[in-house]
């Protein structure tokens, strides 16, 4: 199938933003955002550990000499991108925090460039000024109030740990499967929130309550594990190997360009469900951005080049 890859990658960033929906409804009664976190990689962990089993364990073998960059991955690439994000909303707009996120095209160019000395095409560097200038169109950044200086540098370290995960993610796909390499990430993460956070402290009572889903669904109420469940699968496990499935066949550059397209799914969810509307200007920016994936993915024979 042409572009599949690319049909993967867009794929996956519709189920990141179905999985928003569930996040949100959660957020607004109060749940901790690290323990939303908590939960959601621990169940997303137990699911894929249970299919890597089915299919054939022998798939999670890992060398000696991959341990140092699945923890790197499993910590910076997925434990932290949901939890600085979180953390970062504290003290900035949804839109400010998520803007800065997207930066994360611009160091993986950066460090392509200038670390790893790889050839990155002009092309590939216009896709990225149009992907993101079409994001703060639709952010319509101006409207925001001054930055809080910590908001700000959580924010900027959530970007560059959202480079860590495609750029990891395209280096550890090399050697095994989607599915083992999610299975030990999601796995790390997990762990990882344990240690931090014990489970006896769990605030479990969200998984029994009932939760109105809001907006044109005001009139629907959910218990909060099927909610759980959703963001789980639908938001964690499902987006999390089309996304890796996808790098297999594109730069981490490229793919981190077309993950830009979540913001438009995200706008286009809240429209339909909560009721929320795009102004001329954000409709402008959707288009900006899908021009800006189109010049990304041209690039793509240009930007394995080397610069020798």
């Amino acid at each position: 199938m042409k572009h599949r890859a690319e049909f993967l990658m867009i794929s996956a960033a519709l189920g990141f933003a179905l999985g928003g929906v569930g996040a949100k409804v959660l957020r607004e009664a109060d749940m901790d955002a690290f323990r939303l976190t908590q939960i959601r990689t621990t169940g997303a962990a137990l699911i894929l550990l249970t299919i890597a089993f089915v299919l054939g364990k022998e798939q999670l073998a890992v060398k000696r000499s991959e341990i140092k960059d699945l923890m790197v991955f499993g910590i910076i690439g997925v434990a932290a991108v949901t939890a600085l994000y979180f953390f970062a909303l504290k003290y900035l707009y949804v839109s400010i925090a998520l803007i800065i996120e997207f930066t994360a095209p611009i160091w993986i160019a950066l460090y392509l460039r200038f670390v790893r000395k790889k050839y990155v095409s002009p092309m590939m560097w216009w896709g990225i000024g149009c992907a993101f200038g079409g994001l703060l169109l639709i952010s319509e950044i101006w409207s925001g109030s001054s930055l809080h200086p910590l908001g700000v540098i959580v924010a900027f370290a959530d970007a560059f740990a959202l480079a860590t995960y495609f750029l990891y993610a395209e280096k550890l796909t090399q050697n095994r499967s989607s599915l083992s390499l999610m299975t030990w990430g999601i796995g790390i993460a997990a762990v990882f929130w344990a240690v931090i956070l014990p489970w006896w402290n769990f605030p479990f009572h969200y998984l029994t309550d009932t939760f109105s889903l809001g907006g044109s669904l005001n009139n629907i109420d959910a218990p909060g594990w099927t909610i759980i469940l959703w963001i789980i699968i639908v938001g964690t496990v499902v987006p999390y190997l089309l996304t890796v499935t996808a790098i297999r066949s594109l730069s981490a550059s490229k793919s981190s360009v077309i993950g830009m397209v979540e913001p438009i799914f995200a706008g286009a969810i809240a429209w339909w469900l909560l009721s929320e509307s795009f102004t001329p200007i954000q409709l402008l920016g959707c288009a900006v951005v899908l021009v800006g994936i189109y010049l990304a993915d041209k690039a793509k024979i240009g930007a394995s080049k080397s610069t020798n």
